[in-house]
């Protein structure tokens, strides 16, 4: 791969390198038009790209997998300073390795929000951030599994990163292979190096335009990453190389620098009210019309005794179109107010649109050798009042039997049974196969899964890509996956695609399951417009 040369971009241009009007002096408004559309395409090709890890010897072992911390700064634009620095001091003394990975950070004293910084960023560069739920009021159930005390203070809160240091996407379903893969650029001595991405529900189907730049599965370790901690931030810059793929040191620092030149640090807080744009149309697929013969479908399947379904989760994706363009981090900020007790994610790879989603349910969570999970079931709105919110409290709780112990997980516009688990890997390698047991889950496909994925193959007419896919990170030491519901796809120029599912048992009603659509997405839509913020209720 030829060593990236990027001489013309938004921030950072070198002027002595081109000049424009002599190139330009000698075209038409068309041809200056189609030029200057090339030009830029080449351009950011250029500047995004790395290397994908899925192309070399997952056996083969890195030279060095490092972090190196420098002294703390007072602010973003210090630490900006710092890294460009340390990045032409690792230029100038390079590790004597043929492939590697290192990080370089900078703590901040400063606590500024990833997903502010994340906006003042380019947004034609690759896109990644990730919020971890709050689980305070809840046992830790990994406390007694883990041997790093206290560790926690160390992990970020919420990580926000731009540009790839190395990537791994392929269009065959992920594998044990592509796992070691990822692995290969991981260690538990430098924690903070993490690959943040997601796979699709369906491995095995056709991918629809729309999600054709993410692949069957998609990660990225940020070039640059801002990550905020509970009263600090720090800023990182990451490089990756090797030799064997074509992408040598020198490649990935002259990457980084392209990147690092167009890092913002005049940060504002995002104002976390609605966007203030308007939903244009609205078009759903399927639509209502289409969706009750579906769910009728699906019961007569479910009735049948020789049937061994017993649930099937059919989905929806409705296509907003607003009077202007969706910012899909404004949004994701807006979202994030009654997200408290939810992940918050986007991914978005070169040229794609962000998958963004503010998700109640974890799917594992894994430090060191111990992993826990959890179930989330029977969606029920929140009440109008304390007596009302009682009420549905007890119903959701004599609708199943769940062992361990059920309670109720609330949040802003809904409130969900809830139930935990936790145990012991015996060896790291067991977790892909947690990941790949684990997905898809009862909640988001049917049961028995098997069954109830090939009649979603069937009955549903548009591809659900990441939706309700794992979505989070691989770490050294520590790995944690949401399940990607409560998610949208945003488009520029194009709106968004948004997606709910409802479980079909036996004794649903068509009508009522259309309905708990529309309540699980209105946390989008109204979102969107004017309306304030909701407050859990005490």
């Amino acid at each position: 791969m030829a060593s990236l040369q990027c001489s013309f971009h938004f921030l950072g241009t070198n002027p002595k390198k081109y000049n424009p009007s002599s190139i330009f002096q000698s075209y038409s408004r068309t041809s200056f038009t189609k030029l200057s559309s090339r030009v830029s395409r080449q351009r950011f090709l250029r500047c995004t790209l790395s290397m994908n890890g899925c192309e070399a010897d997952h056996k083969a072992p890195l030279g060095t997998v490092e972090t190196r911390t420098l002294s703390t700064v007072p602010s973003p634009a210090a630490a900006t300073e710092r890294l460009i620095t340390a990045v032409s001091d690792l230029k100038s003394q390079p590790p004597p390795f043929s492939s590697g990975i290192v990080r370089l950070q900078v703590p901040i004293e400063q606590k500024i929000g990833a997903i502010d910084w994340l906006h003042a960023q380019n947004e034609i560069l690759p896109r990644s951030f990730f919020s971890r739920r709050s689980d305070s009021g809840r046992p830790d159930l990994l406390q007694d599994f883990s041997s790093d005390n206290g560790s926690s203070d160390h992990n970020p809160v919420s990580v926000a990163g731009i540009g790839s240091a190395v990537f791994f996407r392929d269009l065959d379903p992920f594998s044990h292979d592509d796992w070691r893969s990822i692995r290969r650029f991981l260690s538990s001595k430098s924690p903070l190096i993490r690959a943040y991405g997601g796979l699709r529900f369906d491995p095995t189907g056709k991918i629809a335009v729309e999600w054709e730049h993410f692949g069957s599965f998609y990660f990225t370790v940020p070039q640059v990453e801002f990550d905020e901690f509970g009263g600090s931030s720090m800023l990182a810059a990451t490089v990756a190389w090797d030799n064997e793929l074509s992408w040598t040191l020198e490649n990935a620092i002259e990457a980084l620098q392209e990147t690092m030149l167009q890092v913002s640090s005049v940060i504002m807080r995002l104002r976390r009210e609605s966007l203030g744009v308007i939903v244009v149309s609205k078009n759903h697929v399927p639509s209502e019309g289409a969706y009750y013969p579906a769910v009728n479908n699906a019961l007569e399947i479910i009735k049948d005794k020789h049937s061994p379904l017993s649930k099937v989760v059919l989905a929806r994706s409705s296509r907003i179109i607003t009077d202007t363009d969706i910012d899909p981090i404004a949004w994701l900020a807006r979202l994030q107010c009654e997200g408290q007790d939810a992940y918050q994610f986007c991914l978005q790879p070169p040229g794609a649109p962000a998958f963004i989603g503010n998700t109640p349910e974890r799917l594992f969570h894994r430090k060191h050798l111990g992993v826990c999970s959890e179930a989330l079931a029977a969606t029920r709105p929140r009440g109008d009042s304390k007596v009302r919110e009682m009420e549905i409290e007890r119903d959701l709780l004599t609708r199943v039997v769940v062992k361990p112990h059920k309670s109720v997980r609330k949040l802003a516009r809904v409130q969900h049974l809830y139930s935990q688990l936790a145990g012991q890997l015996k060896r790291e390698d067991d977790e892909f196969n947690i990941l790949t047991a684990l997905h898809p889950t009862p909640a988001v496909c049917g049961c028995p899964v098997e069954e109830a994925r090939l009649l979603i193959k069937q009955i549903e007419s548009f591809d659900r890509g990441m939706y309700a896919g794992p979505i989070g990170f691989f770490g050294g030491g520590e790995s944690e996956f949401s399940v990607g519901i409560r998610s949208a796809l945003v488009e520029k120029g194009l709106g968004a695609l948004i997606y709910a599912g409802t479980g079909i048992v036996s004794g649903s009603n068509p009508s009522s399951e259309w309905n708990e659509l529309e309540l699980k997405i209105s946390q989008f839509t109204k979102s969107l417009e004017h309306e304030s913020a909701l407050q859990p209720i005490n």
